[in-house]
């Protein structure tokens, strides 16, 4: 039989609260290795059983199983922010102690509210989508940029942070979510479009506008301008850079960024070397027309800094954070205005790109246009 979308896979990912405080009566888990060979098993299992419930739909996008077992972890990793935090006990102290203790630091516990939030919705929503045969590419990319983002953080600071000596054999189980985000972002990518239908005289009106004539164009390319140069001058601040001005910020505004675990400096660094670039090609792409891949690497860029922005504002203000590197109270109120509206920019130029298609799709043949006006 053909697995409930919606049913099945709420059930199934709230099975991670019985699992986790099973095995967390187990004592035979206190040991690092055993800790991993039993979450090696539960994720077999789990892929197991939504494979034999699905077996009779042999057309069933094989991203259905991936999205159903990631829902599942997904609220485990709910299940620790929430234990961490304090509001619940009793779930996942073992996997903690023996896993992965880092995931207690304020950055760790961000990321699993993330992921038991953002990407367990998106799980839903791409799970109802492909039982209805609908398209979820807009959804699927935006998810990829927000889990390679997280995991392109998360293991480097892992493996550079005061948390270094601590990796244990759990640290494997992250691998799936390198592998299989690759082989899921080749699919997503090869899905057909599903953006609004232009015409070829639309497409050529659009692409003949002057950048003056597009007020919101201007606007998103002088913020890209803006946020290039603040994503410079933070990984400067990151690389220890003498100058006054990044003394001050890293002392009186982000003092986070000097924070031992590594996580900030990674993430300042990756806004360097990737996301910065991509703000260059956001602005070429927004004055040159018929730029076809902007639209789709700017949702997946979206989904990157949203998960990034969460991250790092809610691991500044966290009471794990130690002190000396949260944000000073006298300094909220620029530093989250500064951290929202560089996390909404990158989302303007996404609903750009997909409400108005048009300058971004390459130009019809004029001589197949003028054969058909003059019939």
């Amino acid at each position: 039989m053909q697995l409930p979308a919606v049913p099945g896979a709420v059930g199934l990912s709230l099975a991670a609260f019985p699992v986790s405080c099973a095995l967390n009566s187990i004592a035979a888990l206190a040991h690092p290795v055993a800790i991993a060979v039993m979450g090696v098993l539960v994720l077999l299992l789990l892929f197991s059983m939504v494979y034999l419930l699905g077996e009779g739909s042999r057309s069933q996008d094989p991203l259905f199983y991936v999205f159903t077992v990631f829902s599942f972890t997904s609220v485990i990793d709910l299940i620790i922010a929430l234990e961490e935090d304090g509001y619940i006990s009793g779930f996942m102290e073992f996997y903690m102690k023996e896993g992965e203790p880092y995931l207690r630091t304020a950055y760790g516990i961000m990321i699993c509210y993330w992921d038991g939030i953002v990407h367990y919705l998106l799980y839903l929503a791409m799970i109802i989508a492909i039982t209805q045969r609908k398209n979820y590419r807009t959804l699927g990319l935006y998810w990829l940029g927000s889990l390679m983002m997280s995991v392109v953080v998360f293991l480097p600071g892992n493996m550079l942070g005061k948390y270094s000596s601590e990796i244990r054999p759990s640290f494997l189980l992250n691998v799936p979510y390198i592998l299989i985000p690759i082989w899921a972002g080749m699919r997503l990518f090869s899905q057909p479009k599903s953006l609004p239908c232009c015409t070829a005289e639309k497409v050529v009106a659009e692409q003949q506008r002057s950048l003056y004539q597009r007020p919101l164009d201007l606007g998103l390319i002088l913020f890209l301008l803006v946020a290039a140069t603040f994503t410079f001058f933070r990984g400067l601040v990151v690389l220890d850079c003498p100058s006054d001005s990044c003394f001050n910020y890293i002392y009186q505004y982000e003092p986070y960024l000097r924070d031992p675990v590594a996580y900030p400096k990674v993430q300042m660094l990756v806004y360097m070397f990737y996301v910065l670039p991509f703000f260059c090609l956001g602005i070429y792409g927004l004055l040159r027309p018929g730029c076809t891949w902007l639209p789709d690497w700017a949702l997946v860029f979206a989904g990157a800094v949203a998960q990034a922005q969460f991250s790092h504002v809610g691991s500044s203000l966290h009471h794990r954070t130690p002190y000396p590197y949260r944000t000073p109270e006298e300094v909220w109120w620029i530093f989250l205005l500064t951290n929202i509206l560089y996390a909404l920019g990158p989302h303007l130029l996404a609903y750009r790109c997909l409400h108005s298609p048009g300058f971004f799709q390459p130009a019809a043949p004029t001589g197949q246009d003028g054969i058909k006006k003059h019939q």
